[in-house]
């Protein structure tokens, strides 16, 4: 497969990520606190969920191909030597902060907060710091344009 194609896919799948997060930050979370309201996020999550997760498999898979087309193999990861093993080792410890987000909020919060709406609080935490992660991730993915940090 092509670079160039990695790339589009990459992006595209970096779209379906972050702007579903940054849709529910801004529209749905906030209604929801309003209205005080778990199932407006229950909703979205349950509706999200089957094409956010595969974007971000496909974000991994693709992410991965590059590094390994840039020469940051396996080997190099977390040795943030080079300017792309610094981004490709950056982007990796946010992705490993989001699956344990991920796995917080599926096994201890949202359980929770599908009996009521006082889990909403840790939820929202849960919300933006994935979002935040994410945004911080293209931001990263950027720097590869220009060789790295």
């Amino acid at each position: 497969m092509s670079q160039h194609l990695l790339l589009i896919i990459h992006l595209l799948s970096a779209t379906i990520w972050v702007g579903g997060h940054l849709l529910l930050v801004f529209v749905f979370l906030p209604q929801a606190l309003k209205e005080k309201n778990q199932n407006i996020i229950l909703d979205y999550e349950r509706k999200y969920e089957p094409v956010g997760m595969t974007a971000l498999v496909l974000l991994v898979i693709t992410g991965i191909l590059m590094a390994y087309k840039y020469g940051v193999s396996i080997e190099y990861w977390f040795q943030f030597e080079t300017p792309i093993e610094k981004v490709v080792s950056t982007k990796l410890a946010l992705l490993l902060l989001t699956v344990l987000f991920a796995l917080s909020a599926q096994f201890r919060v949202l359980p929770k907060l599908e009996k009521g709406a006082e889990k909403l609080p840790e939820m929202t935490f849960h919300i933006l710091s994935v979002t935040i992660i994410g945004v911080l991730m293209v931001v990263f993915g950027s720097f590869v344009r220009y060789g790295g940090l």
